[in-house]
């Protein structure tokens, strides 16, 4: 019996150990969609771009539904890919409202903040709450080394951020995890402030503004209202290929946050710890047999 219980609990530790030591596992969902993935930035109603403090340069298309207007681009103040002002129906306009739902819809693992200034965190969805400033200083995310890792951040209110505030990505598995793992869902407006690093998507119900000299590695998607820039870098161009081909992204399991390497370290102990003192408790009561 007692050898039976012992093939029983190596079989299950050794279950445990590949289920903690492999990455998490993902839903395929399809997240941004192939046909919102070729935008930089969209809006709902305006893009307007001026240039008060340096050339302003959008890698990626820019677009605009169920709105009409883009001003400021077409060369000088702003440079800029394709141009575009799709119907109301348009298909990049539907996937947006899609994306923001699958955003909306994961289940937080943690609740953080509201002011993220001086946090590292590893990857997972956030709920974080509103604040005057969401970000004062330097939010660092660490990838742990898993080429899977992806971070969400869902925004009970606005996105603020203080001036020459960072958002800096670390440990990411030879560069596997991009600005493009990190998503942002606004439930209202996002403001980045002067001279902002920021990296991430960005899907906000309403406004996008970023303020004079801010860059954004990755996307600003204004769901119903403007995006307005000054003098900024916008790109997702080092997402990687994956970032116009449509491949989504992969999000923790739902209801299952990713634990830190020395969390799962401390899981697999106790569930041995537990199966050991199981099979110590049968022997003694067997009388070893």
């Amino acid at each position: 019996m007692v050898r039976k219980d012992v093939r029983l609990l190596s079989g299950v530790g050794l279950a445990a150990l590949c289920f903690l030591g492999t990455p998490s596992l993902v839903l395929a969902q399809g997240y941004l969609g192939g046909n919102l993935t070729p935008y930089a930035v969209m809006a709902g109603t305006t893009v307007t771009c001026t240039e008060s403090a340096g050339p302003a340069i959008i890698t990626g298309e820019v677009g605009v539904s169920p709105g009409a207007a883009l001003v400021g681009f077409g060369g000088a103040p702003c440079d800029s890919g394709t141009l575009r002002i799709p119907p109301a129906s348009d298909s990049g306009k539907a996937d947006l409202v899609t994306a923001y739902n699958t955003l909306n819809a994961l289940p937080c693992a943690s609740t953080v903040g509201p002011n993220l200034a001086g946090l590292t965190l590893t990857q997972g969805v956030y709920c974080v709450g509103a604040a005057v400033s969401n970000l004062t200083g330097t939010l660092t995310l660490d990838a742990e080394g898993n080429p899977n890792a992806v971070f969400v951040f869902q925004m009970s209110s606005t996105l603020i951020t203080s001036p020459n505030s960072i958002v800096s990505l670390t440990n990411t598995g030879g560069g596997a995890v991009t600005a493009c793992s990190v998503q942002w869902q606004v439930d209202s407006s996002a403001v980045l402030d002067t001279n902002t690093t920021f990296i991430g998507n960005i899907l906000a119900l309403t406004a996008i503004t970023l303020n004079a000299g801010t860059n954004l590695t990755g996307r600003a998607l204004a769901r119903n209202a403007a995006v307005t820039l000054d003098s900024n870098l916008v790109s997702f161009a080092a997402c990687g290929a994956a970032a116009t081909a449509g491949a989504p992204p992969p999000f923790p399991a739902i209801g299952v946050p990713t634990l830190p390497e020395i969390g799962r370290w401390v899981l697999l102990m106790l569930l041995l710890g537990s199966g050991v003192y199981l099979v110590s408790r049968r022997s003694r009561a067997t009388g070893g047999r």
